[in-house]
């Protein structure tokens, strides 16, 4: 353990900032089924598609000016389970509500179960959200932009503490006169 501790005091002294996430890839055991669902789904939501092999490999690349979601085939295993070591389920967070509910009736207008939209205050007061699987499993979820999200990025500046600093900056807005 005291080599991880060290390891996050130096990582600390670098300010990296990282800006969010570039790419993820999926795996998936039936490359042109899931590429059928991800072409609808990722046109759906404003992406754009690369499908450039990468060594010898099928690759579906969709990608918009933040992020790249890429699949591939599998070479082993079977249908993903959000419960076992691993990706428990990915998120792509939209500006708004009207966003969420867009997103919901385009899902379901393409026959993906979706969720119907609603409300999650046991994650955020304001958390909106809408959940769906691609034919692995894998689940996916489409996100309002939460208050709390907004608040991060607006007094970043502010966070002083590694753990529990949304907590520690409102309990110091209390002190102040």
């Amino acid at each position: 353990m005291r080599e991880w501790t060290a390891f996050a005091s130096a990582r600390e002294a670098l300010h990296l900032e990282i800006r969010g996430l570039d790419h993820i890839y999926i795996t998936v055991s039936d490359f042109a089924r899931s590429e059928r669902f991800y072409d609808a789904v990722m046109r759906a939501f404003g992406f754009r598609k690369g499908d450039r092999a990468i060594a010898g490999a099928p690759h579906a690349h969709y990608f918009n000016p933040a992020l790249q979601y890429t699949i591939r085939p599998a070479q082993r295993g079977t249908r993903c389970d959000p419960y076992s070591p691993g990706v428990h389920h990915i998120c792509f967070q939209v500006p708004d509500r009207a966003a969420v509910d867009t997103a919901f009736r385009s899902l379901r207008a393409l026959g993906v179960a979706a969720t119907e939209p609603a409300e999650y205050p046991e994650y955020n007061d304001d958390y909106y959200a809408t959940f769906f699987e691609d034919p692995d499993g894998i689940r996916l979820e489409l996100v309002a932009r939460s208050r709390y999200r907004q608040e991060i990025a607006d007094r970043w500046d502010e966070l002083t503490v590694f753990t529990n600093p949304i907590a520690e900056l409102r309990a110091r807005d209390e002190r102040k006169p």
